[in-house]
């Protein structure tokens, strides 16, 4: 048998280790893994990229200067929640790590929730984005920090229907994350007065040819095509509707899109296209500055996106909630550091000034971009202009409204 390099990192359950700060022969260290898909549909969302935003963050926290001991390691959960699951237990039973970060794919976050609550060690969520997590789901010792479903809904959604776009047409990745954006932008749809005509979920990851599904969205009449999916999905299927000539009698809205995705399609095939993101490297002067500090430490000249900045602010704070409590305590208890966590205000670079909420919600503004022209456009990574903006309190669903059992009525 040949063994892929993937195959190799997946054997060895830890696919990169990154030391930083002092020895582990010291005594106590914070160890911090990084767990999302290095090698796969979604690894230009957060993969190497953001390993390196989490990384910024022991540095631009000055972790030696503070006498922290922090290391930071990483793997490939393969989007399989198994996989997930088992390196997860890993880190927590044999290698000493007392948090997680970022676990893209809805159905692997969704199961390292469950086992950082069972261990009581802390998931610093930013790459999964079913609202399920702050819901029916939602546990003491996770925070969701960048985006979840209704945010991505109600920005995109619900300022497209504003504008006309209110009938709709959705093509579904068909697992916990693609279910949970169809739903929630449905309901955002109908309650802005919209209708949804249609919709068709296909088996992911396994489907890369969806002109089938496109010729049906094309033929429902609808105004607007949903795409709830993400990462290369989300590519291939803009890029076969420009070939079928589908982005010109629909509007295509990117349900979960970033601006690497723009990058990587180009905008003569991505122009005009509309998406939703809490964080875009020109937004303002701080975002700016943070771009600068980053972009030339990652892997092919990759600009981070939301995804990436949110493993970089997710693990910023939860290095002052340490600092904050002394290591020992924080070592000892996870879901202590994470009431800490939400009993601090945020403020960072990437989201401004911001809270957690009892939930475990993050809580920031959203944007609505859309892809520049061409001739809009100043140098590769200007590929989009802000449309609109979702306040911080409107853009996550009601706290009332999620079935969080930490929410008292």
């Amino acid at each position: 048998m040949t063994l892929t390099r993937r195959g190799v990192l997946t054997a060895a359950g830890i696919s990169t280790a990154l030391p930083f700060a002092r020895a582990r022969a010291q005594t106590q260290t914070i160890r911090i893994g990084v767990l999302n898909d290095q090698s796969g549909q979604y690894r230009d969302d957060g993969g190497p990229t953001g390993v390196i935003c989490a990384r910024q963050a022991l540095v631009d926290f000055d972790v030696s200067g503070k006498g922290l001991n922090v290391e930071i390691i990483a793997a490939d959960h393969q989007n399989k929640p198994d996989i997930g699951a088992t390196i997860a237990r890993q880190w927590f039973d044999r290698d000493g790590v007392d948090a997680i970060v970022d676990v893209p794919t809805s159905s692997v976050g969704l199961a390292v929730s469950s086992i950082c609550r069972e261990k009581n060690k802390v998931l610093l969520n930013s790459g999964t984005g079913t609202s399920d997590l702050t819901g029916v789901q939602c546990s003491p010792n996770t925070i969701h920090w960048t985006y979840d479903t209704y945010m991505l809904a109600k920005s995109t959604a619900g300022n497209m229907v504003k504008q006309g776009g209110d009938t709709w047409f959705f093509i579904t990745a068909d697992y916990a994350f693609g279910q949970a954006l169809q739903r929630d932008t449905t309901k955002i749809i109908e309650a802005a007065g919209g209708k949804v005509l249609g919709s068709i979920a296909y088996p992911f990851p396994d489907t890369t040819d969806f002109s089938a599904l496109l010729v049906r969205a094309q033929a429902s009449g609808a105004k607007v095509l949903g795409l709830a999916n993400a990462g290369g999905d989300t590519h291939n299927c803009i890029k076969q509707a420009a070939e079928f000539g589908i982005n010109q009698s629909m509007k295509l809205a990117a349900l979960l899109m970033q601006s690497t995705v723009v990058h990587a399609l180009g905008l003569e095939e991505a122009q005009g296209l509309r998406y939703s993101e809490s964080y875009y490297w020109d937004l303002n002067e701080r975002t700016r500055a943070f771009n600068a500090r980053i972009k030339d430490k990652t892997p092919n000249g990759i600009w981070p996106n939301m995804t990436q900045v949110g493993d970089y602010a997710a693990t910023l704070h939860y290095l002052k909630a340490v600092a904050d409590m002394g290591m020992p305590a924080a070592k000892a208890d996870g879901r202590a550091v994470v009431e800490r966590m939400k009993a601090m205000p945020t403020d960072d670079d990437c989201f401004g000034k911001g809270r957690i909420r009892i939930d475990g919600r993050k809580i920031h503004p959203s944007y609505l971009f859309e892809a520049k022209k061409p001739s809009e456009s100043k140098q590769p990574w200007d590929v989009a202009k802000m449309i609109a903006t979702t306040p911080a309190e409107e853009a996550f669903r009601p706290l009332n409204e999620g079935g969080c059992p930490l929410v008292k009525s």
